[in-house]
């Protein structure tokens, strides 16, 4: 397809690669702090590092959108998650700033499963939507 050959592809792609590994890893982590009460620093730098390229890969993506398609934001179903995603993950980040006793700190964790089950469905979950499915610039299919 014409629009997969612009210089923003590769970038974009890159950068959301990136910011899954990062958030699966604090996922893991989460999940391990769960279950055995353990807390890890870590955890929030992965989020928070993730989620700069998360930032990163939807400006690229914008930048993209206007190249191929005219508009930086056509409100698809892949960037309407996306941003809710992205929001999600703003929102652990502003929550894991506010002084929390230490029982609320599963709160956070939890949070971030939520937030990361929210990329899954962005990433996967997008292309089984009937609306992405006829509607979708992100739905890519030999026609």
């Amino acid at each position: 397809m014409p629009a997969l050959q612009s210089h923003w592809f590769a970038p974009h792609v890159i950068s959301y690669i990136c910011c899954y590994t990062l958030q699966g890893a604090a996922t893991i982590l989460a999940f391990f702090s769960l279950a055995t009460s353990k807390q890890f620093a870590i955890t929030y730098k992965l989020a928070y590092a993730g989620t700069a390229f998360m930032t990163i890969g939807m400006l690229l993506g914008a930048l993209w959108a206007q190249e191929a398609w005219g508009a930086y934001w056509s409100w698809d179903p892949k960037e309407n998650w996306a941003a809710a995603t992205w929001i999600c993950y703003l929102l652990y980040l502003h929550m894991h700033l506010l002084p929390w006793p230490k029982r609320s700190v599963k709160v956070g964790h939890w949070m971030l499963i939520i937030s990361f089950c929210c990329l899954q469905m962005c990433w996967w979950g997008i292309n089984y939507l009937p609306s992405a499915q006829q509607n979708s610039m992100h739905t890519y299919s030999k026609r």
